[in-house]
């Protein structure tokens, strides 16, 4: 099979799941990895340890100053499917980076081309160390650009701000649930509209709707794709 990754050939193991905040990509992608028995990873857990660890001044740094504090997170992967564990500095992350308001903190951070930089770094070598199920908002567009199957999931911000809601209810946590939806239109308007890595479907992605869908139709969906690719 020829090498279309741009360098990274390991890609080609990729699964690339992309798509706005509360679209359900963690719970699919957790779900695609145990069904293919390969490591998955949250990309949007390292952006929002990177700002829970910086703090809300961490955007406002000086970019020589920040630049060397974001060469010292080293995120490492273990494990296979959803219980794979992701870690930085030895430290393995929790649910204390799971808040809205860190959320917010990641969004503004990712709007930088410096830590967009460090971390498509990061995840690249795990990339190509190992096959991977990997969630985002560019990973089909910019980090794995050769990735062997792309998704790209999609929803309306009432639907998703519902999802959130329900979700931080499970977590024991209030929120009204007009503010979440302003939340989550806000956060669209800054991912879509930025100047580096825009949200968008890659060319070659597989767009999937899931506002009609519950998660164990849009997992099939996903799944029907790969094994027909792969023959399986």
């Amino acid at each position: 099979m020829p090498d279309t990754t741009g360098g990274h050939p390991a890609a080609l193991k990729v699964v690339t799941l992309d798509g706005p905040a509360g679209v359900g990509k963690t719970t699919l992608a957790r779900r695609v990895a145990d069904a293919l028995g390969i490591p998955y990873l949250d990309t949007g857990a390292m952006f929002r340890t990177m700002a829970w660890r910086l703090g809300p001044d961490g955007p406002d740094l000086d970019e020589a100053l920040l630049r060397d504090r974001l060469a010292g997170f080293i995120f490492t992967l273990r494990g296979r499917g959803g219980a794979s564990v992701l870690s930085c500095n030895g430290e393995d992350i929790g649910n204390e980076i799971r808040t809205e308001e860190v959320g917010a903190m990641a969004s503004r951070i990712a709007a930088l081309p410096v830590v967009r930089e460090c971390l498509k770094a990061a995840q690249q070598r795990m990339g190509a160390a190992q096959p991977l199920v990997v969630e985002g908002r560019d990973m089909g567009t910019v980090v794995f650009p050769g990735a062997r199957h792309k998704f790209f999931l999609d929803a309306a911000p009432e639907i998703r701000a519902m999802r959130r809601y329900t979700q931080l209810q499970t977590m024991g946590e209030a929120h009204d649930l007009a503010l979440l939806t302003e939340q989550i239109r806000s956060r669209d308007e800054q991912d879509r509209n930025r100047a580096v890595a825009p949200l968008c479907p890659a060319a070659d992605a597989i767009i999937v709707d899931t506002g009609n869908l519950d998660i164990d139709g849009v997992f099939g969906v996903i799944m029907q794709h790969i094994r027909s690719r792969d023959g399986l």
